[in-house]
């Protein structure tokens, strides 16, 4: 069996994001924490911060107007978050696979064993964020860690 750091082939990034309603329960975090581990991806970076609401408005930009962005953007402000830059071959599609559906509802049918199937409260309280593009992962990885360049990996 070939280790992921012998492999040939390059590694994709993406940015992994848990949200308050995890955060705030050491052994939920824990548990997303040993699923990024057991799923094999690298940890390029991690750190834990409290999102401000400015920060949280331009991030979810492209929601504004829809009925949840408010919700978003308070829910995401009110504790602290931790934020991943993993790496693994197809991270982006692995990552949001292993969160599993955005709705929980539906996580849990089709996707009980999943993070958002496991330990998902409601769609906004849904554990996980996880970028849905190659585009969209260097924009929220920027977001995140401001210094980190892709050039150096």
């Amino acid at each position: 069996m070939t280790s992921i750091l012998r492999s040939p082939q390059a590694l994709q990034l993406t940015l992994a994001l848990i949200k308050p309603d995890a955060v705030a329960h050491p052994l939920i975090l824990e548990a997303v924490h040993q699923q990024i581990l057991s799923n094999k991806f690298l940890i390029v970076r991690m750190r834990e911060l409290l999102w401000r609401k400015e920060d949280c408005q331009k991030f979810y930009q492209e929601h504004e107007g829809r009925f949840f962005y408010q919700r978003l953007v308070e829910f995401m402000a009110s504790g602290p978050i931790r934020a991943y830059i993993l790496a693994h071959k197809d991270a982006i599609q692995f990552w949001r696979t292993l969160m599993g559906p955005t709705r929980v509802f539906q996580a849990r049918h089709v996707a009980p064993d999943s993070i958002r199937g496991s330990f998902g409260l409601t769609d906004t309280r849904n554990t996980t964020h996880g970028s849905d593009s190659v585009v969209s992962a260097s924009r929220e990885i920027a977001a995140f860690f401001p210094d980190f360049s892709e050039q150096r990996c």
